[in-house]
């Protein structure tokens, strides 16, 4: 399993980005998948995941709703995460995890797959 983000950078607040995973070595489509994100000092946290079970059903953490929004292309094996009105607490490492299906999480612990992060900094 390989999973390579990109597409962070700096912003102002207000502002917006597309994150990008590119997703390889697994059957894409099968696989759960969230953006999971830590700001230093703080611990990981997740931000919105698609759970296989329930025709693909997302789900969002409290603090991103009506904000971001994830998708994935299972013809391209690439996972996107959409960040509109970007806040200076959305600054963060953010990155890309996977893991067999299971059940809807968006717990960091429950994914056993991640990236090497893209950094995220509203300012």
């Amino acid at each position: 399993v390989q999973l390579v983000e990109s597409g962070g950078g700096s912003v102002l607040p207000g502002g917006s980005l597309r994150l990008s995973c590119a997703a390889s070595g697994f059957t894409f489509s099968s696989y759960d998948m969230n953006w999971v994100r830590q700001a230093p000092g703080k611990e990981r946290e997740g931000v919105a995941a698609i759970y296989t079970g329930d025709a693909r059903t997302v789900y969002y953490a409290d603090s991103v709703k009506g904000r971001f929004t994830i998708s994935q292309d299972n013809a391209k094996n690439m996972l996107y995460l959409q960040m509109n009105i970007l806040k200076p607490e959305d600054t963060a490492m953010y990155y890309c995890a996977a893991r067999r299906p299971w059940y809807p999480s968006l717990a960091p612990a429950d994914y056993n797959y991640w990236g090497q992060g893209t950094q995220v900094t509203v300012s």
